[in-house]
């Protein structure tokens, strides 16, 4: 025994007297800190723990080992007749040692383990160093390595995984190299606690230490990535372990199709389950479902139902998640009887029944084509089955009443809603409060809005959105900025959406400058502006007479991938005729049209009302010559309103002379009254006296 205590107390040395042949100076310098962090003060040579004591213990741990049945026992669950708080820290220590190298590896962790359990030595770290040491010394590195990875697991609930990494990576100089499995405890640890940064240091450290980074060790850096949304850096450790010919489990393979789809990348994900496949992955129900969800989800329905024809092809039966999938897939698309007759598939099924999901897809679907008698019907179906319909099925069944202006069963609803046993949350009351505001009933939004708050409710980045658009619909630009500012101190970002109808809103007011710095802040945050950004800064800068600005613009669509609509084309033709440029705008026109565009009906009759200006007709009748008849009359009639507007009575008279050969019974009575009193206004009657009798029989 008194071996075994100086085999012990070599850890009880101060760090000058321990022999170099034992460890490291730098392990040294660890364990003089450690001596500080534990608040222990080393014994003096006076009062050494006592031996009968240790004995005592020894005694007890392994008569209680032999005790318990072999087949059943487990460290873990050993339980010693014995208080824990009559022990020292540095007993405790001596216990391990003694039992280690008298009785074995196996009972000394019975000892370790039971301590464990105890505040006092759960984070004294020398008993996990002797532990180790002792049972490194049994040649038992199985074990050893398992007594660190349990000190990591435990350092890092008290913030100190590092320090406890330190002294994984010194117990090299004890005998005890980092193995690979250690080493991703380390990296799961780091994972869950957030620390991606931490994690891949350490990864990177695998190799200088000599380790191989295995499957493992990708699929945690992977799914940290994922978790944290750093999807191209997902993407790059994925890649990685797609090359190293790493196959993930059909759990990882699940998590990392479903986080491509969530992030819009499906034939991403499309594209690593084919490659994990031929790695030898026999992809399951799961992996099947979740990118037929995600195809779905897309759009892509005619993908998904080959997808589904691929899972029953190896032997899968689609579930009723998979179904559900595809019945939402189809309804968002607006192809409800489809869908419906899917559900019933599943009805008359008797291994797999609708679920609340499949059945809030269904009456999503119904709403969203505004069959909400059948949506009703659905939403007392299931209730019929036993379902109790949860929040998102009655935030749907709201969202369907709201937009066809059923308030009163909107809040009927919302009232329900509590009998259930829940409340309604703030997507709820998004979906009333936007349609109040779409219908003018403004003030009866913000009431509702206040009674969510009154009930604890916070505003999201959609609530926000909302009343930014109510104030720039009613021209409030100072109270939508204060909104906007808002928001962001609240931590939601305005999305590319939101920053287009604030700049529509400043443009419309002819606010430019505001206007071009919240468009330059926007691409400063790494946003890409859209067609409709680039459309309401033309259109503004075109209202403002600032043709170069407008064009600069438009010119730089491409720079963010954005191609011009006939929107677009159509505001900088406006702005071009307004500062006279009529043959620009001819040639932007024609462009247009060779893009296979349509101009609206502004567009056309603001160009030819321009070339009408300058006494030009011949061309005006021949910018409007290739327009099928039913648009050339109604571009005509609109043409000769606005000529006779302007009392441009002769060059009206030839578009009115036009209409009556194109069709004698074109001729509505708006323009005829028009042209008449333009007629009569400028003293020019004869032109009246020869057409009232033709136009009386085409149009009476």
């Amino acid at each position: 025994m008194a071996s075994l205590l100086a085999k012990s107390n070599r850890f009880l040395l101060r760090p000058s007297e321990i022999p170099n042949s034992l460890c490291s100076l730098s392990f040294f310098r660890l364990i003089s800190s450690i001596h500080e962090l534990d608040d222990f003060t080393p014994p003096s040579p006076s009062s050494p723990p006592s031996q009968s004591l240790v004995k005592s213990i020894c005694s007890l741990v392994c008569h209680t080992y032999l005790r318990q049945t072999h087949v059943t026992l487990s460290p873990h669950r050993v339980n010693l007749d014995l208080d824990a708080n009559s022990l020292t820290h540095e007993q405790a220590i001596t216990v391990v040692a003694s039992l280690a190298s008298e009785a074995g590896s196996m009972v000394a962790l019975c000892f370790f383990h039971w301590s464990l359990g105890f505040e006092k030595f759960r984070h004294f770290m020398r008993l996990y160093l002797v532990t180790a040491d002792s049972l490194i010394a049994n040649g038992n590195l199985e074990k050893a390595h398992e007594v660190m990875r349990c000190m990591l697991r435990n350092f890092s609930e008290i913030g100190r995984l590092s320090e406890a990494v330190g002294m994984v990576m010194d117990m090299q100089n004890q005998g005890l190299s980092p193995s690979v499995i250690t080493l991703n405890c380390v990296l799961e640890i780091a994972i869950e606690s957030g620390l991606i940064e931490y994690a891949e240091n350490v990864f990177d450290e695998m190799s200088v230490r000599g380790v191989r980074p295995d499957s493992t060790s990708f699929k945690l850096m992977v799914i940290g990535c994922f978790r944290d949304g750093k999807i191209q850096e997902a993407d790059r450790w994925l890649n990685g372990m797609i090359q190293r010919g790493f196959v993930p489990d059909n759990a990882t393979c699940t998590l990392i199709l479903s986080a491509l789809c969530e992030n819009g990348l499906v034939n991403r994900a499309i594209w690593y389950f084919r490659k994990m496949v031929d790695l030898g992955l026999k992809p399951n129900l799961i992996n099947f479902t979740s990118l037929i969800d995600g195809l779905c989800k897309k759009g892509s329905i005619k993908q998904g139902f080959e997808m589904l024809e691929e899972m029953v092809g190896v032997g899968w039966k689609p579930n009723v998640y998979t179904h559900t999938a595809l019945i939402d897939g189809l309804c968002k698309r607006g192809w409800t009887e489809r869908a419906f007759r899917l559900f019933l598939k599943l009805v008359r099924s008797d291994c797999y029944k609708p679920n609340v999901h499949t059945y809030t897809s269904m009456i999503g679907g119904y709403c969203k084509e505004d069959k909400l008698n059948r949506a009703e019907m659905l939403f007392g179906r299931m209730k019929e089955q036993g379902l109790v319909p949860n929040v998102n099925t009655y935030t749907t069944l709201i969202d369907g009443h709201c937009k066809a202006g059923n308030f009163d069963r909107a809040y009927e609803l919302m009232s329900l809603m509590g009998g259930e046993g829940f409340s309604p949350n703030i997507y709820t009351y998004n979906a009333v409060v936007d349609s109040l505001c779409k219908k003018s009933r403004a003030s009866e939004a913000y009431e509702l809005l206040n009674k969510a708050f009154s009930c604890g409710l916070e505003a999201d980045g959609v609530t926000y959105t909302i009343l930014i658009q109510e104030q720039c619909k009613q021209s409030d630009i100072k109270q939508a900025l204060a909104f906007f500012c808002r928001m962001n101190k609240t931590g939601f970002e305005a999305d590319m959406r939101l920053n287009n109808i604030l700049i529509a809103a400043f443009c419309r007011q002819k606010k430019m400058k505001e206007s071009e710095k919240l468009f330059g802040y926007v691409v400063s945050l790494g946003l890409v502006p859209t067609k409709e950004t680039y459309t309401s800064m033309i259109s503004g800068y075109c209202k403002e007479g600032d043709i170069d600005l407008a064009l600069k613009y438009f010119n730089n669509m491409k720079r963010h991938g954005c191609v011009p609509d006939s929107f677009t084309y159509g505001s900088l033709i406006s702005g071009l005729c307004k500062k006279s440029m009529v043959d620009e705008a001819c040639k932007l026109y024609e462009a247009m049209i060779d893009k296979g565009l349509s101009p609206s009906e502004v567009t056309r009759v603001t160009l030819a009302y321009e070339y009408c200006k300058r006494n030009d007709s011949a061309n005006a009748m021949m910018l409007l010559e290739p327009l099928d008849k039913r648009l050339w009359i109604r571009t005509v009639r609109t043409l000769v309103r606005k000529l006779c507007s302007e009392k441009k009575v002769g060059v009206a008279a030839l578009f009115y002379q036009k209409l009556l050969e194109k069709d004698g019974s074109s001729l509505d009575r708006v323009t005829l009254a028009a042209f008449t009193t333009a007629c009569s206004e400028s003293g020019k009657n004869n032109l009246v006296t020869d057409l009232t009798e033709r136009v009386s029989r085409g149009v009476g």
